[in-house]
C-alpha cells in the first residue's frame, strides 16, 4: 500500500491491530505498535483501545495493563477492553476490581459491560458477586439481558454446582431459552454428575433447536450408556451420523521462532 503512494492512517493501524490480536501475533503487534509511535498517532483513542486488545489477546497482560494505566484520555470501550483481557486471561478478580473503580469514576455500564464482568465472574467462580451484578443490572440500571446474558449467568450458577437454580432461571427468562442457554445447563450438568433427568431434558432441549450439534448428541450417548441402556446410547450414535454431525479437529497457532528462542534460554 505503501508502495502505492498511500499513507497509513488510524483506520489502517486498527484493522492491522485487529488482525495481529485475532491470530495472537504479538511481535506482529509490536511492530505495527512502533509504526503508530513513529507516525505520532499514539494519542488516537480507538488505537489506544485496540492496543489494549491485541496486548492482552496475545497473553501479555502487563503490557496490556500498563498500557490503560498510561493513557491520559479513557472512555467505556477502554475500560471494556480491558476488562476482557482480565477475563479471558483468567484475573477475574482484577476483571471484577476494574468495573467497581469504572463505576466510581462515574461511567456508566452498558450491556456488553455486564457481559464481560459476568464471563469474569463466571471464569472465577465469583457467583455471589456475579449474581450481585446481574440483580445490579437488572434494579439499578434497568438493563434488560438477552440470551448471552442468560447463558452466561446460567453458566456462572452452573459451575458452582446450583444447577436446580441454574434451571429455574432458564424457566424464569421473558423469553424462550436458545441452544446456547441449554447448553451451558447441560455442561453444568455434566460437571457437577447430575445427567440422569435434568441433564437429558437439557439435552433434548438443545437438540430440539440445533439438531447438528454432536457435542450434544455424544453427551446424550454417554448418559444412555452410563444407565446401561445401550439401545438409546447406540440410537443417539445413528442420529448423530444421519444429522452429518462430525467432530472437527481442533487446531492451535504458535509463533515458533519465538518459542524455539524461549525455550533455548530456558536450557541455558
Amino acid at each position: 500500500m505503501e508502495s502505492e503512494g498511500f499513507s497509513p492512517n488510524c483506520f489502517t493501524f486498527t484493522s492491522l491491530i485487529a488482525a495481529c490480536a485475532n491470530v495472537a501475533a504479538l511481535q506482529c503487534g509490536q511492530q505495527v505498535h512502533g509504526g503508530i509511535f513513529r507516525r505520532a498517532l499514539d494519542g488516537n483513542l480507538e488505537l489506544a483501545n485496540a492496543l489494549i486488545d491485541m496486548y492482552a489477546k496475545c497473553g501479555n497482560i502487563i503490557d496490556s495493563q500498563n498500557f490503560f494505566c498510561e493513557m491520559s484520555c479513557t472512555n467505556l470501550v477502554s475500560w471494556t477492553s480491558m476488562m476482557i483481557g482480565y477475563g479471558t486471561r483468567g484475573y477475574g478478580k482484577e476483571a471484577v476490581e476494574l468495573f467497581d473503580e469504572m463505576v466510581r469514576s462515574g461511567i456508566r455500564p452498558d450491556q456488553v459491560v455486564f457481559m464481560v464482568v459476568l464471563h469474569a465472574c463466571s471464569h472465577a467462580r465469583l457467583v455471589d458477586q456475579g449474581m450481585r451484578y446481574f440483580n445490579c443490572m437488572l434494579d439499578d440500571y434497568h438493563i434488560k439481558p438477552n440470551q448471552e446474558i442468560y447463558g452466561c449467568v446460567v453458566g456462572l450458577l452452573g459451575r458452582a454446582g446450583r444447577v436446580e437454580e441454574a434451571y429455574h432461571l432458564i424457566r424464569s427468562m421473558p423469553f424462550m431459552a436458545d441452544e446456547p442457554v441449554w447448553g451451558a445447563l447441560l455442561g453444568a450438568c455434566k460437571a457437577h454428575n447430575n445427567l440422569s433427568k435434568l441433564g437429558k431434558f437439557a439435552a433434548k432441549k438443545a437438540l430440539a433447536l440445533k439438531p447438528n450439534m454432536v457435542e450434544t448428541y455424544v453427551m446424550l450417548s454417554n448418559i444412555y450408556a452410563a444407565e446401561g441402556k445401550w439401545g438409546e446410547a447406540e440410537r443417539m450414535r445413528k442420529l448423530m451420523k444421519r444429522a452429518g454431525s462430525k467432530k472437527e479437529a481442533g487446531r492451535s497457532w504458535i509463533e515458533m521462532h519465538l518459542m524455539i528462542s524461549r525455550v533455548i534460554e530456558k536450557s541455558c
